[in-house]
């Protein structure tokens, strides 16, 4: 055993104890809480694993992003942010160097439909990265657009409730949708990027990515700085309009799939520039909007994007199932430099995505070739479901699987920078954030489409809408009002159109009947 002068084990020993993500465990002793008293906070994330796995160890155990495509691929660092050394912010090792490469591997899914759904139908879409970095894997999980529909993650089930099929009838309805969404003001930013032609990417080749939520970067001082992921595809950006959607649909069903399979198969190696927005740690009141917000989009002009390294995909599954399907991501999977903010709907994602993989592949699942990390990985955590190896290293006792020990078990890894250890005070409560503003930044995104873009929302929306309720259109068409006059008059005039529509082709029934 490869001890330190403090008598802790070397930081480079094999029997450093991690977690199952390959990350050093430093303190395995205490949660992480308000005070050293509490309450503690739902971003620990090592205790959350540690005790749901622990939950599972005796129990034999995807409801969005079902259907999905997935690649290898390396990321190569610039060694900066923009212009600066990428040091004094981030500590994280796959930035620092330029040229430093990290394997990865890429999951593009839709969200709301089933496995076997056509990928042409109007749906957000996932884009998940997982970093194999030396210091454990690294998850940025996001979507296509940059923003969501709610800001917080107890009305999640809800939003995805009203999105899929009717449990009724079992088909999808506009009707329930914008019930729900007409009674969730903040869905409207959403709604207009959703129900643009940037609700139906071309191809997952020429398709955005961004992290949605905000992050914290921290450096060797501790000290954090807020940072917003966007991936940006060298291959340009393309959208498709529902009539262009429909025409590919009705001779393919898997056109998205295929074309990153097959531009691959070929040598021709789609590549996105990791770009990020950085904002000093803060609640900045001088913004009419909450940073935290994922309804919300940082301003380019006032953030702007600066780029921190390239994306290549150059290698396509050799199995589908056990690569692509059998993926697991979570956005609790930080390494050392990488941390949470305070974003309500990070918090709740964090327990959320794990929790999930363990129901749908099992508590085992970072046993798994396509989800465990290429680091060192000793754990104490024990049986369960398709357990196919031991988190044990080589000179390990074998029957030490508890922390502290004395028998020659995995130890602590020393800490020799400082924890990032922002300060929270404040009342327990349930309350929405202050700076709400749902509708400024919608009306200055219905401004800056393209006339084609706005015609084609305004379409989609109104086709949509029409399913549902007078009551709830009349809502509808008053949010989108708040954004911009013009945006509802418009879906207001196309609601009336259809209803007279509807009343005049009633008549003509009642007639040819009489």
């Amino acid at each position: 055993m490869i001890e330190a002068k403090d008598g802790k084990q070397n930081e480079n020993s094999n029997q450093t104890l991690t977690t199952r993500q390959g990350h050093p465990v430093t303190n395995n002793q205490n949660q992480r809480t308000v005070g050293s008293r509490g309450p503690a906070t739902l971003e620990n994330y090592h205790f959350l694993e540690k005790i749901s796995h622990f939950d599972r160890e005796r129990i034999p155990e995807r409801v969005v992003h079902a259907r999905g495509a997935g690649a290898h691929g390396v990321f190569k660092a610039y060694g900066k942010v923009g212009d600066e050394s990428i040091s004094q912010y981030t500590r994280a090792k796959l930035f620092q160097s330029k040229g430093k490469e990290t394997p990865v591997f890429v999951r593009f899914s839709t969200v709301i439909h089933s496995g076997h759904s056509p990928e042409t139908l109007r749906d957000p879409r996932g884009f998940a990265v997982k970093f194999y970095t030396e210091d454990g894997n690294w998850d940025l999980v996001g979507n296509n657009l940059k923003v969501f529909f709610i800001r917080d993650a107890i009305k999640f089930p809800d939003v995805i409730h009203s999105l899929r099929p009717d449990p009724v009838t079992n088909r999808q309805d506009g009707g329930r949708i914008f019930d729900f969404m007409s009674n969730t003001p903040e869905s409207v930013h959403m709604l207009t990027f959703l129900f643009s032609p940037w609700g139906i990417p071309a191809n997952y080749r020429q398709m955005q990515g961004s992290g949605v939520n905000t992050y914290k970067w921290v450096n060797d001082k501790g000290e954090g700085t807020l940072i917003k992921y966007h991936w940006e595809p060298i291959q340009g950006v393309r959208n498709l309009t529902q009539p262009e959607a429909e025409a590919i649909q009705g001779k393919n069903f898997n056109h998205a799939t295929e074309d990153l399979y097959d531009a691959i198969e070929r040598g021709d190696f789609p590549q996105w520039e990791l770009r990020v927005q950085m904002m000093t740690d803060g609640e900045h009141p001088e913004l009419d909007f909450d940073p935290l917000d994922d309804t919300k989009i940082w301003p380019e002009d006032q953030f702007p994007m600066m780029a921190v390294g390239l994306m290549t995909l150059n290698r396509n599954p050799e199995n589908y199932f056990a690569e692509v399907e059998q993926a697991a991501f979570g956005t609790g999977v930080l390494v050392d430099g990488l941390d949470f903010s305070d974003d309500k709907m990070l918090v709740g994602r964090t327990f959320s995505y794990s929790d999930t993989q363990r129901y749908r592949v099992g508590p085992n699942y970072l046993q798994l070739p396509i989800n465990s990390p290429r680091a060192s990985v000793a754990t104490n955590q024990r049986d369960g479901q398709m357990t196919y190896r031991v988190d044990t290293v080589p000179g390990q006792n074998p029957h030490v699987n508890y922390e502290p020990s004395s028998m020659n078990g995995p130890a602590e890894a020393p800490r020799d920078l400082p924890d990032h250890s922002p300060h929270i005070e404040g009342r327990l409560q349930r309350a929405s954030i202050e700076r709400t503003n749902n509708f400024k930044q919608v009306g200055e995104q219905y401004r800056a489409f393209e006339d084609r873009e706005r015609d084609d929302l305004i379409n989609n929306l109104v086709a949509n809408i029409s399913a549902a309720t007078e009551e709830v259109q009349a809502r509808m068409v008053e949010l989108f009002t708040q954004c911009d006059a013009d945006y509802g008059r418009r879906v207001d005039e196309g609601l009336k159109a259809v209803r007279e529509n509807r009343k005049k082709t009633e008549g003509k029934r009642e007639v040819q009947m009489a």
